[in-house]
């Protein structure tokens, strides 16, 4: 069974490349263009790993990642933060604020998120 990774980025352009690289490598995709929709998509999508950015209009991938970390029936899915904020304070509000697995920046480096997905997923 192929591994389902939810896109959560409010830049379709962004949306179709990871989709593009996430395919490639036979990961089967599913995006939400905001936090919103992500909270309400995975309580009946329920993916495998969660890849999302920080900056979105509403609720921003911070709040959304914290929000799924701290529900009982989500906080086991793996969130990769993916955002061109990259500094280590930024880096820092990822994990110990939003309790996120990982966090990467843009642009992103293929390699870094195949072997980031390969941590957390078996393929």
């Amino acid at each position: 069974m192929k591994n389902l990774v939810m896109i959560v980025d409010d830049d379709p352009d962004i949306v179709s490349i990871l989709k593009i690289f996430l395919r490639k490598k036979g990961y089967d995709t599913i995006e939400s263009l905001s936090g919103e929709e992500c909270l309400k998509k995975v309580d009946y999508v329920r993916p495998d790993i969660i890849v999302m950015d920080v900056m979105m209009p509403g609720i921003g991938g911070w709040d959304a990642c914290k929000r799924l970390k701290e529900n009982k029936s989500t906080s086991s899915i793996p969130i990769v933060i993916l955002s061109v904020m990259g500094e280590k304070r930024d880096k820092k509000k990822s994990i110990e604020y939003a309790h996120a697995d990982e966090h990467l920046t843009k642009p992103v480096d293929t390699k870094k998120l195949y072997e980031t997905l390969g941590k957390f997923l078996s393929q």
